[in-house]
């Protein structure tokens, strides 16, 4: 079972995400929360593995609360779920820990699949969000070489983030330690000039194919 934490300061919406879940047979919300320090506080107690969070709301924010909890040893997934999709927004929702960024006009069906797919260990945007954040970093042919001016391990890196990959993940495709693979996206953010790693991620993938030819997969 997915466990699901909802956080919103309208009671409303909670009760009708919760609809939405309780149609899956493998999703369970156990808990909701109206501001971010109930958010916390509720994360702590109830272990969550996935939290839905709205970014406006009174007291501590739901930017606030997502540092906090991206903070905890052994944080949940955390995705936002908000009527504000503004660039700032989506990105200081991702530089602070966020998995995902959906909007709130999400049809039901795929709100559903997106939170399996976030469990999962996936990065979830809204096509909204998607375009905005793939917009920051420039054109396409301008991703293109500068993917082209990566290291060959580099861009290996850069495959695995295309794919949502953890770095533990990508450290085992590659036989590399965690730490390695760490100080690889470091590198290879500053030289595409990516906020994060979930928009490298996406540049590589509207890059494709890239110079030389993909090696994902």
């Amino acid at each position: 079972m997915i466990r699901v934490l909802l956080v919103d300061d309208e009671r409303l919406v909670c009760a009708h995400l919760r609809t939405i879940l309780g149609t899956a047979g493998d999703i369970e919300v156990v808990g909701e929360a109206y501001d971010g320090a109930e958010a916390v506080e509720a994360v702590v107690r109830l272990r969550p593995d996935l939290v839905l969070m709205d970014l406006r709301m009174p007291g501590v924010d739901g930017l606030t609360a997502i540092e906090r909890i991206a903070g905890l040893p052994d944080p949940p997934r955390l995705v936002v779920l908000t009527t504000f999709d503004h660039d700032e927004y989506v990105l200081r929702a991702l530089r602070a820990g966020a998995a995902g960024f959906l909007v709130k006009s999400t049809a039901p069906e795929t709100l559903v699949d997106l939170v399996r797919a976030a469990a999962r260990g996936g990065t979830v945007l809204s096509p909204v969000a998607a375009q905005r954040l793939v917009g920051v970093a420039g054109d396409h042919q301008r991703v293109r070489e500068r993917i082209g001016r990566l290291t060959e391990r580099e861009a290996e890196v850069l495959a695995g983030l295309a794919d949502g990959d953890s770095n533990l993940r990508i450290a085992r495709r590659l036989n590399l330690s965690e730490a390695t693979v760490k100080g690889y996206v470091s590198r290879l953010l500053v030289k595409l000039g990516c906020e994060n790693r979930t928009q490298a991620g996406l540049l590589a993938q509207q890059a494709e194919p890239w110079p030389g030819g993909t090696i994902r997969g």
